[in-house]
């Protein structure tokens, strides 16, 4: 059986017992050594893939992440000649070796297949290569693509190599889906990410929904759940909404709602002082999403995104729309915060559409209102923007560009009404914008597009603020004591206290993986999301925490402790 894994301490050894007998011997790259074995100055920072055969590994490939701060690649070529060195999130694939007894075995395309699936797994949207000339037909055929520049290497020439990932993700499965998953029964695959990827859809950070079986065979028993994946509220909806759901929940399972939900939309209308013809309402954010910009952007749209950012925008730009994003980086080192000097400067070059997410989701990290404006009233009347204020209201009173959105001709803000108002499992949002836009969105909205239960609860959730102004209060108070729990099960972790309903936890970079504490802490009904698949950014080592009710932070502070503890005690 053919055993996919990351490379263990005695792996490396074979590992570069492999590599000098072929790259020095065999190839003469390199002048062979008395140690018979060939290391690398980037071996600390790359990731090694093993392909054994039973416990005998025969067969290795490279991956250099971009935190790696190089790659081996610049040894041939200048940035400055090839731009596509300098990209964001940028992983290099490198020396695929197999063992001579191995070669033209299933053991290569396995080893390429899983170095796609890892780079995918933490965020990589491009790939680069150096592909050996005798084999350059099988890095042609995976669906990199040749960019005509060589290397010669003692007797061997290489090829620089390019490729999207996104695109080589759906050739792979488009040619060899059915190949993949006749291998699969085969392979014992030890990796930190499926074999095969889920539903061609955003992988949002639910999986806690799944622990009360797929068709929901054990609900009762999602009190036993910590769902610290998802940011819907701890808390329950308004007395009143609970009340109205509960008094007429038979009436309002088989009555079908008002067509076009003109009474949600006075409601909002005059709870956030605007007119109703600039408010349009959807089953959710998502919904208005999918909407508006299938109806705005084309394939040639340019669409600037931050990065990291709510990974919906990214798939529905890319994957629906197919369209390419340019992104805006935020850093770690840097708070996740914008530097809006650089963001304006960025701006100089005509976008179709810009999106913000404010506070920022996964960060939580929140620009100002009145800095905020000034940057859209400074930008090119031809770019649109989209700002999306899911969790604004944990910024604090006057945060909102609703009104500053109804007045201008290029902005629109988007409200779901699921978070911040414990509604996430009815779906109800809104879009406060230029009468124009908000006509067409409505336009583009099929009849009964938000549900009775829905409409009914987020009218009687807006007619109570002073509750939920409460609420959001209590999750302030709640969200500093998680952290302050996180922060003190060690030194080496860095917690970042959102401003909306979370906080990050980033672990050290010789510790465990974010997917594996993740994986640990389900195991004890602890669900938490790791960030690695959302961006590069977060390095493989990044999850978010919901905040929840003080009874469930402190065990998620538990669970989580002894998810460290056992996973830095295993060999």
């Amino acid at each position: 059986m053919l055993e996919l894994r990351l490379a263990s301490a005695t792996d490396r050894e074979w590992i570069y017992r492999l590599r000098h007998e072929v790259y020095a011997h065999e190839l003469g790259q390199h002048v062979p050594n008395k140690t018979e074995q060939l290391t690398d100055p980037l071996d600390e920072a790359n990731v090694y893939i093993v392909a054994a055969h039973g416990t005998q590994p025969i067969g290795f490939i490279s991956v250099t992440p971009p935190w790696a701060g190089r790659y081996s690649i610049d040894k041939y070529f200048g940035r400055e000649e090839h731009p596509v060195l300098d990209q964001d999130g940028l992983f290099e694939i490198r020396v695929l070796t197999v063992d001579a007894r191995w070669r033209g075995s299933a053991a290569a395309g396995v080893l390429m297949y899983a170095a796609l699936r890892w780079v995918i797994a933490h965020g990589g949207r491009d790939v680069i290569a150096l592909g050996r000339a005798e084999i350059l037909g099988m890095y042609l055929a995976a669906g990199l693509t040749a960019t005509g520049k060589t290397v010669r290497s003692g007797a061997v020439t290489f090829e620089l190599l390019v490729g999207e990932v996104a695109g080589l993700a759906e050739r792979t499965l488009r040619q060899y889906g059915r190949v993949l998953r006749a291998l699969e029964p085969g392979l014992r695959w030890r990796l930190e990410v499926p074999f095969l990827p889920g539903a061609d859809a955003c992988e949002h950070g639910g999986a806690s929904i799944g622990a009360l079986g797929r068709r929901f065979d054990t609900l009762p028993s999602h009190g036993d759940v910590v769902p610290a994946d998802v940011l819907d509220a701890w808390f329950p909806p308004a007395p009143g909404v609970v009340d109205v759901l509960n008094d007429h929940q038979d009436w309002l399972a088989r009555t079908s709602p008002p067509a076009a939900a003109e009474g949600l939309i006075e409601e909002i209308a005059t709870g956030r002082d605007l007119s109703v013809e600039a408010v349009a309402v959807g089953s959710g954010s998502s919904d208005l999403i999918f909407r508006a910009f299938r109806g705005w952007l084309g394939p040639s749209a340019r669409v600037l995104l931050v990065d990291p950012t709510y990974g919906e925008y990214a798939h529905v730009v890319e994957r629906v729309i197919g369209c390419r994003a340019d992104r805006f980086t935020v850093r770690r080192e840097e708070g996740w915060r914008m530097d809006l000097d650089r963001f304006q400067d960025v701006l100089r070059t005509r976008y179709d559409l810009v999106v913000i997410v404010n506070p920022n989701n996964p960060t939580g990290v929140h620009v100002d209102a009145d800095d905020l404006r000034r940057v859209l009233a400074e930008a090119p009347g031809e770019t649109r923007f989209w700002i999306d204020e899911a969790y604004v209201e944990y910024a604090g009173a006057g945060q909102s560009l609703e009104s500053y959105a109804v007045a201008a001709d290029n902005t629109v803000v988007c409200k779901s009404l699921s978070k911040m108002y414990a509604l996430s499992g009815l779906r109800a949002a809104y879009l406060a914008g230029p009468r124009q836009i908000a006509a067409e969105l409505r336009r583009w909205t099929p009849p009964w597009g938000v549900s009775l239960p829905a409409q009914i609860a987020a009218v009687h959730a807006l007619r109570d603020p002073g509750y939920y102004t409460g609420r959001w209060a209590q999750t302030r108070m709640l969200r500093a004591d998680l952290a302050a729990a996180l922060t003190s099960i060690g030194e080496d972790l860095h917690v970042h206290e959102s401003v909306a309903n979370s906080v990050l936890l980033t672990l050290p970079r010789r510790g465990p993986s974010a997917a594996s504490l993740v994986r640990t802490c389900r195991r004890h009904g602890v669900f938490l999301r790791d960030l690695s698949p959302m961006s590069p950014a977060f390095e493989g080592r990044t999850v978010r925490i919901a905040v929840r009710e003080a009874t469930a932070n402190a065990r998620i502070a538990a669970t989580l402790g002894e998810a460290l503890h056992d996973l830095r005690a295993a060999p």
